[in-house]
C-alpha cells in the first residue's frame, strides 16, 4: 500500500479519450467523497498519477481545482492534503440540506405518481438489504439515490440544481456515520415514502426535516463517541 492509502488496483486506470484533467478531477473527487482518501491525508502527485495511470500534470491541475472548491488544502512547502471539514462547515451545509430536502419532500407528496413511489420503495428495499449485509458503501450510494429521487419527484428544476450542488458534500459527511445511522435511517425513509404516497405534504415535510436533522446530530455526535 502506498502512502496515499489506496490499495494497489483499487482505482481503475482512466481512459484517454475526453478532457483528461476533468476525468482526473472527477476520479479524485469521488475518492475524497467516499473517504477512500481520508480528511487530512497527504496527497502525493506522483503516487496519485501512478494510481490513475496519467502524468503528474493533470493531477496537479485537478488538485488546484479541488483546492479552489474547498476539497483540498494546498499548504506552502508541504503539499496537498484532503480538507478536514470543521463542525461549523458541516453544520452550515447540513442545515441548508434540511431546507432544500424538506421542500422537496412536500413537492414530491404533491406531485409523485405511482411509478415514482415504486422507485422509492425499491431503493428503500435495496438500502435495507445493504444495511443488513453491512455494506456501507452501497448504503451510502443508495441513500444518495433515494434522496435524489425525492428531489426528481418534486419537479422543481431550480431546487434540484441547488440540491445537486451540495449532494457530494452531503455524501462526504454521511459516509462516516452511515453505520451509526444504520437501519433507523431506512425506517425513516419508509415513513417518508408512506407520507409521499398518501399525498400528505405536511407530514412528508416534517418527516424529511426530522430525518435530515438526525443525520446532522449524528455527525456531530461521532466525535464524542
Amino acid at each position: 500500500m502506498l502512502s496515499t492509502g489506496l490499495p494497489q488496483g483499487a482505482v481503475p486506470k482512466l481512459e484517454r479519450p475526453g478532457p483528461l484533467r476533468d476525468r482526473v478531477y472527477e476520479a479524485l473527487l469521488e475518492l475524497i467523497t467516499t473517504r477512500a482518501l481520508q480528511p487530512g491525508q497527504h496527497l502525493v502527485e506522483s503516487e496519485l498519477a501512478g494510481h490513475l495511470g496519467v502524468s503528474r500534470q493533470p493531477v496537479r491541475e485537478a488538485l488546484q481545482r479541488l483546492n479552489t472548491e474547498g476539497w483540498v488544502d494546498l499548504r506552502p512547502a508541504q503539499g496537498a492534503f484532503v480538507h478536514e471539514p470543521t463542525d461549523e462547515e458541516a453544520d452550515q451545509l447540513l442545515t441548508v440540506r434540511t431546507l432544500l430536502e424538506a421542500e422537496a419532500a412536500r413537492l414530491a407528496a404533491a406531485n409523485a405518481g405511482s411509478a415514482g413511489i415504486a422507485v422509492l420503495e425499491e431503493l428503500c428495499a435495496q438500502g435495507e438489504s445493504a444495511v443488513a449485509a453491512d455494506d456501507v458503501d452501497a448504503a451510502v450510494a443508495l441513500n444518495a439515490r433515494l434522496h435524489a429521487t425525492v428531489m426528481e419527484l418534486a419537479g422543481n428544476a431550480v431546487l434540484a440544481e441547488l440540491a445537486g450542488q451540495v449532494d457530494r458534500r452531503v455524501r462526504w459527511y454521511y459516509t462516516p456515520i452511515a453505520r451509526r445511522r444504520g437501519q433507523q435511517s431506512w425506517i425513516e425513509h419508509r415513513e417518508l415514502i408512506a407520507a409521499i404516497a398518501d399525498r400528505d405534504e405536511q407530514r412528508a415535510t416534517e418527516l424529511m426535516r426530522q430525518h435530515t436533522e438526525h443525520t446532522r446530530t449524528s455527525y456531530h455526535a461521532r466525535r464524542r463517541s
